[in-house]
């Protein structure tokens, strides 16, 4: 078949490459002049199975009311004048209810583990170089009484095969030396020994490259105006290329993985979409003194920010604010992350010239990713995968390919359609 994909991070990239091996003829679409140029451009660097856990929890909603006027919360809501931000917020607090909990995090870590497992396999084949380390991931906890109740989510995550282990101070730093600076502010922790960081632009980048090798077309600097149907049915994707001339570009089926951009796209043909910009920023520091940053990926639970080891950089990222789609990058939150870095790595790090992005994150009330067909019968879905994009990247791109192909996916996973 014929199949255009919508978009050019992680998702997309990793769809066209799984779809051209599966011998379609693919063509990628993406506004931006390059691939990985959006979401996919500076993460934290974690492909975590053992956070893959949704941030609707019991606890969420008190927790939402007391960050709603803090702008260092780790989670801000910000109140707009669009019903599509509140029709989120009301289904993110029917997520919250505890029976939703268990069946979210069997989905979430299913295509994760699938994920991280495709892409290992992806990087013993293609050979590409990412910065990847597998060393684990390991949660600080700085309260006692939040890493205590932290334990019902990874004990939902050892019931599904996650070994995310409890772990005392000593172990802490037995883990990771780098973090002995902050032994004080530190109660215990978790750690998961088989997740593993990485460049998600460097491996995206690397994934385009070899994709077009094998005869995926990429149409770049290219605005997607519509999505035309007609009897159930897409008929073509109305663009604006490169040059600046209309077209049509016609297939046989249509994959949008346009991140939060999607629902843009797909709502006007009545597809159901419910994701939501959930702006997240990163800071990425030189490293200094290298024995004294860390190698282990690290996720601090009380700031909801991770820190991975990059080359010779320390990427942090981490935040979430439900505020729209403005990207503008607030000077307070950056300010509190260097802080919160210098606290932890003293010495480390050069933070004299921090680079700080932001990127909007496409984040369903469930955290459930929506990956398959929809109501329209050639047009499908990848998008939702929040903060774990590179986390589900590979995997959601394989599996769609599968299910576009007539086979059915490896992973126990509620795919649409």
């Amino acid at each position: 078949m014929k199949i255009v994909v919508l978009g050019s991070g992680i998702i997309g990239v990793s769809t066209a490459w799984w779809l051209s091996q599966a011998g379609h003829d693919v063509i990628v679409i993406d506004r931006e002049p390059g691939p990985a140029q959006e979401t996919s451009r500076a993460n934290g660097g974690q492909i975590s199975v053992s956070y893959a856990e949704p941030w609707a929890n019991p606890q969420a909603p008190l927790k939402l009311l007391k960050w709603l006027f803090a702008d260092n919360a780790p989670m801000v809501f910000k109140p707009q004048f669009d019903p599509r931000q509140w029709l989120w917020g009301l289904s993110f607090l029917r997520e919250c209810f505890p029976k939703r909990v268990p069946k979210n995090i069997r989905a979430m870590v299913s295509l994760a583990e699938y994920s991280r497992d495709t892409l290992k396999a992806m990087r013993e084949d293609l050979g590409i170089e990412y910065n990847h380390l597998s060393r684990g991931i390991l949660n600080i906890y700085r309260d006692a009484e939040q890493f205590e109740a932290s334990q019902v989510a990874a004990s939902y995550m050892r019931d599904f095969g996650v070994d995310r282990r409890i772990v005392s101070i000593d172990e802490v730093l037995a883990i990771e030396p780098a973090l002995a600076p902050a032994t004080d502010a530190i109660v215990g922790g978790d750690f998961t020994a088989t997740d593993e960081s990485g460049d998600i632009h460097l491996f995206t980048t690397a994934l385009a490259r070899r994709a077009r090798h094998a005869g995926v077309e990429f149409m770049f600097s290219t605005q997607v105006n519509r999505l035309r149907a007609s009897g159930g049915r897409v008929e073509a994707a109305e663009i604006i290329d490169s040059e600046g001339v209309f077209r049509e570009v016609t297939a046989d089926a249509y994959v949008a993985a346009l991140g939060a951009f999607t629902p843009h796209i797909v709502n006007p043909l009545g597809v159901n979409c419910l994701v939501y910009p959930a702006k997240g920023y990163s800071a990425t520091f030189k490293v200094r003194q290298p024995d004294l940053a860390p190698f282990v990926s690290i996720t601090d639970s009380e700031h909801k920010v991770v820190f991975s080891r990059l080359g010779d950089t320390l990427r942090m990222a981490g935040t979430a604010e439900l505020s729209g789609y403005s990207r503008a990058l607030n000077t307070t939150r950056c300010a509190n992350m260097v802080a919160l870095a210098r606290s932890l790595f003293p010495d480390a790090l050069g933070f004299d010239n921090v680079q700080f992005w932001s990127g909007l994150r496409p984040s369903t009330p469930s955290n459930v990713p929506l990956v398959g067909r929809t109501k329209v019968s050639n047009l499908y879905l990848n998008t939702g995968h929040g903060t774990l994009g590179w986390t589900m990247g590979a995997g959601s791109g394989k599996a769609l390919s599968d299910l576009i192909s007539g086979k059915k996916p490896e992973p126990d996973f509620p795919f649409l359609g």
